[in-house]
């Protein structure tokens, strides 16, 4: 079998990525499609998904992720597994968030998670990043009150600016003033655990739509 090579950084504003998602039909998606739903944006090899949808089976999970060969690679293993409350997609969310969860059931979007996206370091790059002002209020369109946020970054630098574009936003509130020292969910991601084994922090915060 060819091994297909993936980038490890792919530049959202390129032309390629300026198609928006079409909206999803929940129903042939899910077995269950009124069960609260996990959003983890850029999902990257899905692996996390796949572990935490295994261990809650009454949570739907939706992975998006811009790089297309990892989604394609991700649904493999899902379809494996015959996971009916776990799916992924291709699409650049930044321009694709609203498309998606217009169809959405009410009340259904609970949970977040935006975990160790590109830093995309040089200022000129900055508006690369995933977490912008326009993904903040999209979310806080979507997201039940009550619902969370979890982020999670290496990068100090990188989650100071994420929790500043979520504090700027009145939706929001912080849960607690300090990075917190666990993560509140059930699964580590990949990169998580690797930082962790080295000895290096992880900074995480968590919001609640309020």
């Amino acid at each position: 079998m060819a091994v297909v090579r993936v980038r490890n950084h792919v530049n959202p504003l390129s032309k390629k990525y300026q198609t928006p998602a079409n909206p999803l039909n929940w129903e042939k998606i899910y077995a269950a499609p009124t069960q609260p739903l996990h959003l983890d944006i850029g999902c990257g090899k899905g692996r996390f998904l796949l572990n935490i949808a295994t261990l809650e089976p009454n949570w739907n999970f939706l992975g998006l992720e811009i790089r297309e060969p990892l989604v394609e690679e991700a649904n493999t293993w899902q379809n494996q597994l015959g996971l009916t409350n776990l799916h992924y997609l291709f699409c650049n969310v930044n321009n694709s968030l609203n498309s998606l969860l217009s169809s959405l059931p009410v009340g259904t979007l609970q949970r977040v998670t935006i975990q160790f996206p590109d830093p995309w370091f040089k200022t000129r790059h900055a508006k690369r990043r995933l977490v912008q002002p326009q993904l903040v209020a999209e979310l806080a369109s979507y997201l039940s009150i009550g619902g969370v946020v979890f982020i999670q970054s290496d990068i100090e630098a990188l989650a100071v600016e994420m929790c500043d574009r979520f504090n700027s936003n009145a939706a929001f509130q912080r849960q607690g003033k300090e990075w917190l020292t666990e993560n509140p969910l059930p699964v580590p991601t990949e990169r998580e655990t690797s930082t962790l084994s080295r000895g290096e922090p992880v900074y995480r915060a968590l919001f609640v739509r309020c």
